[in-house]
């Protein structure tokens, strides 16, 4: 931005003066572009070599300054060399063109400026979330929110420092965007519903990136991959991406299974009727087998092992638990080793898990009291004949 050096460039042009005009120039100027391109060659080497220097060391922030700054450096070296070649050409061709070279060179720092602040925010985003660089991580949908914010506030207050350098009136435009705004409002109801919603959830945290989500209300079931401002990505069960308008999380209940604290085991187990005697001791075994079991949570959680009904064929026997592990794979494994410790139980006693039965009884002509013969009784026994083909 220093005027003196487009002189000095120009008192160098004249020193040429063994050659046209039109060539000191162009000698001048691919000199600017290959210096230019020199030093933003070695700015860049400089600050990579810093970036894996500062690498060694404790401290992290330093590296996230680094590299924010590396590739706006190299940008504000090409800005300034080609600012200078620029000047230099208009003031020999006074092409109206490069008339607004400084403004343009205004416009750029500032879009430096705001693009070295959004990379700082996505390097810290990054830091604060990593379990490698950090003892306690934060949130990562809080971090992500805070960043996402971070960086629209960046981004608009360089728009409007941009507009004031372009000569508008800041509070002009401010004023349109007031009156703008409630046009744009009715406008955009819903995409200002989704931005919202994104905003109760980020506030709430009824669920985070990660977490295992279902909603009873809709057909919502699935992990959370991404949660932005209009939309919520959630992979289901079945590897589909499911996209959700974050409006939707304002009007429906949402459970979030990836928050318990157990798995809940709860079954019926039936065994039979002549197996009543051995009823309380198998009960008891049952209850003493998942006290001792390591899987179960016996002492914060509630455990009920108690015989509860006459049903149809079986004498029923409630099972209600709960586990340690919230991991669903794990879990099934823990219900499949419970439930054969439970047959074992039942089958050392002599006892068998009942199934659904139907006894016949057959009532006779003759007095209960009056033994049939050895004729009749053959006859009960006798399998059925078949019939003839030509019977009727």
């Amino acid at each position: 931005m220093d005027n003196d050096n487009p002189v000095a460039f120009e008192e160098l042009v004249e020193s040429l003066d063994m050659l046209s005009v039109e060539w000191r120039v162009t000698l001048v100027i691919f000199g600017l572009v290959a210096t230019t391109a020199l030093v933003a060659f070695i700015a860049s080497r400089v600050i990579l070599h810093l970036e894996k220097k500062f690498q060694k060391t404790s401290n992290l922030w330093d590296d996230a300054i680094l590299h924010a700054v590396r590739k706006p450096i190299v940008a504000q070296v090409w800005l300034q060399g080609v600012f200078w070649a620029a000047e230099l050409a208009h003031r020999y061709s006074g092409a109206e063109i490069f008339g607004l070279n400084k403004q343009l060179l205004q416009v750029g720092i500032v879009w430096l400026i705001v693009w070295t602040l959004t990379r700082f925010i996505r390097e810290s985003e990054k830091i604060l979330v990593s379990p490698l660089k950090m003892r306690k991580p934060m949130d990562y949908t809080t971090v992500t929110a805070i960043s996402k914010l971070g960086r629209a506030v960046v981004i608009i207050t360089g728009v409007l420092v941009v507009l004031q350098t372009l000569g508008f009136s800041v509070s002009g435009v401010l004023a349109f965007g007031g009156i703008g705004g409630i046009a744009v409002g009715f406008a955009a109801r819903d995409l200002l519903a989704n931005f919202f919603g994104g905003l109760t959830v980020y506030m709430d945290k009824p669920f985070k990136v990660g977490d295992w989500i279902r909603s009873p209300d809709r057909n919502i079931e699935g992990t959370v991959e991404n949660i932005g401002w209009r939309l919520t990505t959630i992979r289901t069960f079945d590897q589909r991406p499911l996209y959700v308008p974050n409006a939707v999380f304002t009007t429906i209940s949402v459970e979030n299974p990836s928050r318990m604290y157990n798995r809940r085991i709860f079954e019926t187990i039936g065994i039979r009727y002549v197996d009543v005697k051995q009823m309380p001791v198998i009960v008891d075994q049952i209850r003493q087998m998942l006290i001792n079991h390591e899987e179960i949570e016996h002492e914060a959680r509630t455990m009920i092992v108690n015989f509860t009904a006459f049903n149809a064929s079986s004498l029923d026997i409630m099972v209600y638990t709960f586990t340690k592990t919230t991991q669903w794979v794990r879990f099934h494994e823990i219900k499949q080793d419970v439930l054969l410790k439970i047959s074992d139980i039942i089958e050392s006693h002599g006892a068998e898990v009942a199934f659904p039965t139907r006894t016949l009884h057959i009532a006779h002509d003759k007095p209960d009291d009056q033994e049939l013969t050895a004729a009749e009784l053959n006859q009960l026994n006798a399998p059925a004949q078949p019939r003839s083909e030509t019977a009727r």
